[in-house]
């Protein structure tokens, strides 16, 4: 069998032990409908509060503040689609930049084209961040419904300026919705920031097909689907009780996991640097959560270098993986350094059981896949 080192913890990352066992124990006994009223419904109902409220402790919000979704893009589209649900002959104004991810800038385009919003794109600049000033200025021009803005990039791991963005819309009247999805258990997060706030439980080393938006009292949430009364009729569909027992477990775990993060940031420097000498070039700042490194190396294709270094047995990315299988090159990386450094992005992002070997794996991985 081929060793496998696995550096993309940005696209997802490896199952807890401890979310497995929690879920395995909620398949005996929390298996029933959790909207039923007779025993094994009320022992499934169990699994799904403990769930909401373990994600209500790490946002420090309100069990009642959180909707349970089946992951960030979903909770993306609720938060943008709550607030541009109506068609007028003069859209407010949705402010976001090219930064974010497909789940908000795809969004967003929709609503544009359904007469629903009126679209202003803030700059970025060469570190990958968004120009505070420019959204500035885009309040002077006139108002401003949401603002959309994430709190970690995906592909660079740029730490976005949300606390300073978040009293720029307090100061104007205007809602800011935060995608965490990036942050939550990797950087430190500010409970208070942000009208709404999207969650994935993968990013945290919990299951796929769960995450969350977490919303102020005030924020007006409207379902994108209808049907049942489940999350109170804001998002409909019977809720997995035994994805919330991992949710619950991973969701524990995350409350300390800045720190374990913040001890891998030697390991991603070191990883960095010896890419550098190997002509990369970085895509990103210093502001940056402490495990990602995104590099181009010009007149390579970044898809093609990651697909060698997969047969190598190192798993890293090009993109964003929502955006996977396309043609298309990195929207954020043309966007804060243009499409040749685009073309040759890769992205590698370690988590927090990453180790000195993985760094040498993948530095002698990419000299040879380089070399040929």
């Amino acid at each position: 069998m081929q060793t496998r080192h696995y550096l993309d913890w940005n696209a997802t990352t490896p199952v807890l032990p401890s979310v497995v066992a929690a879920m395995q124990a909620a398949l005996a006994d929390g298996w029933g409908n959790p909207s039923s009223v007779h025993a094994e419904g009320r022992a499934a109902r169990l699994r799904v509060e403990q769930g909401r409220a373990a994600l209500a402790r790490l946002g420090g919000v309100d069990v009642r503040d959180v909707i349970l979704t089946s992951g960030g893009t979903e909770a993306n589209n609720i938060a943008l689609r709550s607030a541009f649900h109506t068609v007028t002959t003069a859209p407010p104004r949705l402010v976001l930049s090219a930064l974010e991810h497909p789940s908000v800038t795809r969004v967003a385009e929709a609503l544009s084209a359904e007469g629903r919003a009126e679209l202003r794109w803030i700059r970025v600049n060469g570190d990958g961040m968004a120009e505070l000033d420019d959204l500035a200025l885009a309040f002077r021009e006139g108002p401003v419904k949401l603002v959309a803005l994430q709190s970690v990039n995906h592909e660079t791991g740029m730490i976005q300026p949300v606390v300073e963005a978040a009293k720029l819309a307090v100061d104007h009247g205007a809602l800011l919705h935060v995608d965490m999805v990036q942050a939550w258990g990797k950087v430190p997060v500010a409970p208070d920031v942000g009208d709404t706030r999207s969650f994935a439980a993968h990013k945290i080393r919990g299951p796929k097909g769960i995450g969350a938006l977490l919303g102020r009292e005030r924020v007006r949430i409207l379902p994108v689907l209808r049907g049942g009364a489940q999350e109170r009729g804001l998002r409909p569909g019977t809720v997995d009780p035994i994805a919330c027992a991992g949710l619950a477990e991973a969701t524990r775990h995350a409350i300390s996991g800045a720190e374990r993060y913040r001890q891998v940031a030697h390991l991603r420097d070191d990883l960095e640097a010896r890419l550098v000498a190997m002509g990369g070039i970085v895509n990103g700042g210093a502001a940056r959560a402490p495990h990602v490194a995104n590099l181009s190396w010009l007149g390579r294709d970044g898809a093609e270098l990651v697909a060698a270094l997969d047969l190598e047995g190192l798993a890293v990315s090009s993109g964003s993986a929502c955006s996977a299988g396309t043609s298309e090159v990195s929207p954020v990386i043309r966007a804060m350094a243009g499409e040749a450094r685009a073309r040759g992005a890769v992205r590698f992002s370690l988590g927090e059981t990453s180790s000195v070997d993985d760094v040498l794996f993948a530095d002698a991985a990419t000299r040879r896949v380089l070399a040929r």
